[in-house]
């Protein structure tokens, strides 16, 4: 037993019956088991409960046994001093206070199903794709799991962006620019595309990007790719990131993007050559992402972006390949859409537009799911996977639900372990 159980128990009212009785043998008929308080403070607020014919108003306190008040330091904090029931796994000892003030002691002990306490013990102790894999049913996923599992993805992703457009003074257009580049990144360069967004005022990037050179020999430059010329589509980027960083006083500063590891259509440098072509293509980028009203519109932006010609013939500097157009996938761009756009719609209509969540859910069904292993462990399971909606649910909920094993939070979870 663990106290986080204990509470979840008392929280869903999981219990084999309720004619509770307090260590006394008093009578103990809960009226409101109180709110769940996951902040500093007593665990339920707000109960009420009925002993003896009186019926008391306060908070509730939950320990695995009653030892945890003393050694939780509790009558020292005055947060405490209005608790009208000591709840507990075990009684292990007598609270002189709790006998002096008149406060009953409830041990849940004999209330609770053991089989419960095995599950979960099972599934904390479980190391397979989901902890609850030996006993998952399909017919377990609560209806609109999926849709709220979006919902709560796209909060998080709104949060972040809105601290990002606290410290770009609101900005949506450079803060577009650095979520670009991190997804441009993938997982490797990621967080080093973003610091070399971030490293360049956004009102440079707008002057420059109507120049199809300009944009790229920047960002090459910034990345310390054009400090030796080793041909002369080479000298030509050199020649252009000598001016713009002169012209606009782009300090010193030199960010290494990482080859390690990359498949070569991956390599960082198609990758900022595409994102430097998107941004020349598209000079009013921002406004065709907000008044889209479909996929397809949002696919359309994407469908022409390609590395610039000199990509066309190689991977890396100075190295010739064969002559092949450097585009963007299919997958590239689902990635693109899901991970910056629709967050990015989403934190700019939320306040002011009441069917944005309906509209992103919209969006997710017309994408196509994506092929990991993470979705290919759920399809073995025999959950269906056809959309986006399916794929990002899934992914977020094994991210934050199933691989940090809370159980308990879990919709699914809660139904497995409440059966016998």
């Amino acid at each position: 037993m663990t106290e986080k159980l204990l509470q979840y128990l008392w929280n869903y009212k999981v219990f084999k019956h309720f004619d509770f009785k307090d260590i006394e043998g008093n009578s103990v008929e809960i009226i409101h088991f109180g709110k769940w308080n996951k902040n500093a403070g007593p665990d339920f607020l707000d109960a009420k409960v009925k002993i003896n014919g009186l019926v008391l108003a306060g908070n509730i306190e939950l320990h695995v046994r009653s030892s945890d008040w003393i050694f939780h330091h509790h009558s020292e904090n005055p947060d405490y001093q209005n608790i009208i029931l000591h709840v507990v796994f075990q009684d292990d000892i007598e609270i002189q206070e709790f006998s002096q003030n008149n406060i009953p002691t409830l041990e849940l002990n004999d209330y609770i199903d053991h089989e419960i306490l095995w599950k979960y013990e099972k599934l904390i102790n479980e190391s397979q794709f989901i902890a609850c894999e030996s006993i998952f049913n399909t017919h377990k996923i609560p209806i609109h799991f999926h849709e709220e599992n979006i919902l709560k993805k796209l909060e998080e992703k709104s949060q972040e962006l809105e601290q990002r457009l606290a410290l770009h003074k609101n900005n949506f257009e450079a803060v577009l620019f650095h979520s670009f580049a991190y997804s441009f990144g993938l997982k490797i360069n990621a967080q080093i595309f973003r610091q070399i967004a971030e490293s360049i005022d956004y009102t440079v990037v707008n002057k420059i990007r109507q120049n199809p050179h300009q944009l790229e020999a920047l960002l090459f430059g910034l990345s310390g790719w054009l400090v030796q010329a080793k041909d002369d589509q080479t000298k030509i980027w050199k020649r252009e990131f000598e001016f713009v960083k002169a012209k606009f006083a782009i300090p010193d500063l030199t960010i290494h993007p990482k080859f390690l590891r990359l498949r070569p259509p991956n390599f960082p440098t198609l990758r900022l050559s595409q994102l430097a072509n998107l941004y020349f293509q598209h000079q009013n980028l921002f406004s065709k992402i907000i008044s889209a009203q479909s996929s397809e519109q949002l696919y359309e932006i994407f469908t022409s972006i390609k590395a610039s010609e000199y990509w066309d013939s190689h991977f890396n500097f100075g190295k010739v390949s064969k002559v092949q157009p450097k585009m963007l996938s299919k997958d590239f761009i689902d990635l693109i859409i899901l991970n910056t756009i629709l967050p990015l719609k989403y934190t700019y209509h939320r306040y002011h537009h009441e069917e944005i969540a309906d509209e992103m859910i919209y969006f997710y069904q017309n994408i196509t799911a994506e092929k990991n292993s993470v979705i290919q462990n759920w399809k073995k399971l025999g959950v269906k996977v056809t959309h986006a909606v399916e794929s990002q649910s899934l992914i977020y909920h094994h991210k934050h639900s199933c691989e940090e094993k809370n159980c308990l939070t879990c919709s699914i979870g809660f139904k497995l372990l409440k059966e016998s």
